[in-house]
């Protein structure tokens, strides 16, 4: 896959097939418009390409008030279009005045000047450009001056997905990580590099890997203990525990921290970037009076945890 930031460095895309969205989470309805993309593009020698945006629009236009949390980083969002055989991607700068350019001058300027494009796809109920005025209906209306062909989503196909961002979103605050995963075709992640605790889960003998993800926009859990897979730096895949929370037996702080106990590893972390696959929520944080306490019900988690994986749970 092809990665153009804005279209400074952009190369000739042979016939390209196009469609526009933010795309966070990239999910089954996503991936249906992705290989729908690569279907149309085979059949006249282009390529797929998604125009998309950076940062999120609702981050530039609401700065003060968007509460938005992404469920994928960029990275990984780019890493996911990767894997499911997205061709090309466009990530353009989103300012406030690139937000003020007519649905016309999008076109326009970028779609056919820049890239001419030669097919769009694009849903039923999407619309883009200034006062979200770039309908599908515009665009039938713009598409033989322009010289390409627009091909719509029809309202059974998106809908009989029954999926979409804020679905998610839900899904994952709520603690329904079997949901997230049936919505976005495998387990919602946190990528992060691990990095030095106080060693308290040691002392209980449960050493945690402490993870810093690096993103002030990255979607996390609720907060609470999940049964999780890691995947460590050299790619080998454990079954784990983890915990979200303030560590209100052992912390005074509002600092939410992360910290994932592998099952059955030995070894060091330290440093290395981690992938954790949120599987199934086991319980809230809960605060004890005394670390013997905390202890007897970590032994507890485990068993739920080795439960789970075992098909008991």
């Amino acid at each position: 896959m092809r990665i153009f930031q804005g279209f400074e460095q952009l190369h000739d895309i042979p016939n390209p097939v196009l469609t526009i969205g933010t795309f966070d989470g990239v999910h089954l309805g996503h991936q249906k418009i992705i290989e729908q993309l690569n279907n149309e593009a085979r059949q006249i020698g282009g390529e797929s390409v998604l125009f998309t945006f950076y940062p999120h629009p609702r981050m530039v236009l609401y700065p003060d008030s968007h509460q938005l949390r992404l469920i994928q980083t960029q990275v990984e969002k780019i890493d996911k279009l990767r894997r499911i055989g997205l061709q090309n991607i466009i990530v353009h700068p989103f300012t406030r005045e690139f937000s003020r350019l007519t649905a016309l001058e999008f076109v326009r300027d970028y779609l056919v000047n820049r890239l001419k494009v030669k097919k769009l796809v694009i849903g039923y109920d999407h619309s883009f450009g200034k006062n979200r005025e770039g309908s599908i209906d515009f665009l039938r209306e713009v598409c033989d001056t322009y010289g390409f062909e627009v091909i719509e989503i029809p309202p059974q196909e998106i809908d009989q997905m029954n999926v979409s961002s804020t679905k998610i979103r839900t899904a994952i605050m709520a603690g329904q990580m079997a949901q997230a995963e049936k919505f976005l075709g495998e387990p919602f992640e946190l990528h992060g590099r691990v990095i030095q605790g106080d060693a308290i889960g040691r002392e209980l003998g449960f050493p945690t890997a402490n993870l810093d993800i690096e993103s002030d926009v990255k979607l996390i859990p609720n907060l609470g203990v999940y049964a999780v897979n890691v995947l460590t730096g050299d790619g080998a895949l454990y079954e784990g525990m983890m915990n979200i929370g303030l560590r209100p037996t052992i912390a005074n702080h509002d600092n939410i921290s992360m910290e994932v106990h592998l099952l059955d590893f030995s070894g060091d972390l330290y440093d290395q970037y981690i992938t954790v696959q949120f599987l199934s929520r086991v319980r809230d944080e809960m605060r004890f009076d005394s670390l013997s306490e905390l202890r007897e019900q970590l032994t507890q988690d485990e068993k739920t945890v080795r439960n789970y994986f075992a098909g008991i749970m």
